[in-house]
């Protein structure tokens, strides 16, 4: 179902990009303000998707509304260009995908190292420059934000010490984040940009294996394509949705080989970008 190939496959860092391009964007008629929704689905493989189904699935839901769906890499040079440039893992990824540049501006190769506050991730700038009134992170993964070595620790003491608007939210589990997700969304005054992090494809890669034809690793996508379904639903049943101009992206950070990844593979380098628009 992709709409390119892999010689075309677009960075993950150009998430970044459509996000400012979508703030920044005149407003349809009828629309008074700008929300953005990015739903990730960590370590889902490009060819994950051809597991999806019609019923309860987020990307679904998109594609059926008009939505694009693209085939995008990770590890900072795209299949078979040479080596990773950055560890096709977890925190580069996201960071990548949230700061528009890879590993050698923002200095995130691998789990494991905090992110300097140089480029600031898409929750920080823009509610620091005024695009936005806030912000939230939804994620079960304390890697990111809750340990001394976390990618984001240093931004997150940096918006605590502003009391900047941006919302760090470290969850017990899968289910309790899109719980958090929905709980958020419903409130008239939502976040006006959030990212979720939904786990089941990763964290059911790493214990029984990254690959579409491992049950498990089915059930770790279906999860996730439940839980961004019920996500995408809470959106279009708030009260002023009408009046909302909503980009909505489902993505991944990374794939997986085995029961791992971090490595050149084409099934760890290849992810996705599905977009409700562009």
């Amino acid at each position: 179902p992709y709409e390119n190939t892999i010689e075309t496959a677009i960075p993950q860092t150009e998430i970044y990009d459509m996000i400012i391009d979508h703030y920044n964007s005149p407003l349809p008629e009828g629309k008074t303000e700008k929300k953005v929704v990015v739903i990730g689905y960590d370590g889902c493989r490009a060819d994950a998707l051809t597991l999806m189904k019609d019923e309860n699935s987020g990307i679904s839901t998109v594609l059926n509304d008009g939505g694009s769906l693209n085939l995008a890499y990770c590890g900072g040079v795209n299949y078979p260009d040479g080596e990773n440039t950055q560890d096709t893992s977890t925190a580069p990824g996201w960071c990548s995908l949230l700061t528009g540049v890879w590993a050698d501006k923002n200095g995130v190769y691998g789990n494991g190292q905090p992110k300097s506050l140089e480029y600031k991730t898409l929750l920080t700038e823009l509610v620091e420059n005024g695009t936005i009134d806030s912000a939230s992170f939804i994620t079960k993964w304390g890697g990111h934000f809750s340990k001394s070595d976390s990618t984001y620790i240093n931004e997150k003491e940096y918006c605590e010490e502003n009391e900047l608007n941006v919302a760090f939210n470290k969850t017990s589990g899968n289910k309790a984040s899109a719980k958090k997700a929905k709980k958020e969304l419903a409130k008239s005054d939502c976040p006006d940009f959030m990212i979720a992090i939904y786990e089941g494809t990763d964290g059911n890669g790493h214990d029984f294996g990254f690959s579409i034809n491992n049950p498990f690793y089915q059930k770790g996508f279906n999860q996730n394509e439940k839980f961004a379904y019920d996500t995408i639903n809470t959106i279009k049943n708030r009260d002023t949705f009408a009046t909302e101009d909503w980009l909505i992206i489902i993505t991944s950070d990374h794939g997986g080989f085995g029961k791992g990844h971090g490595g050149p593979t084409i099934q760890e380098r290849m992810t996705f970008i599905v977009a409700n628009r562009y």
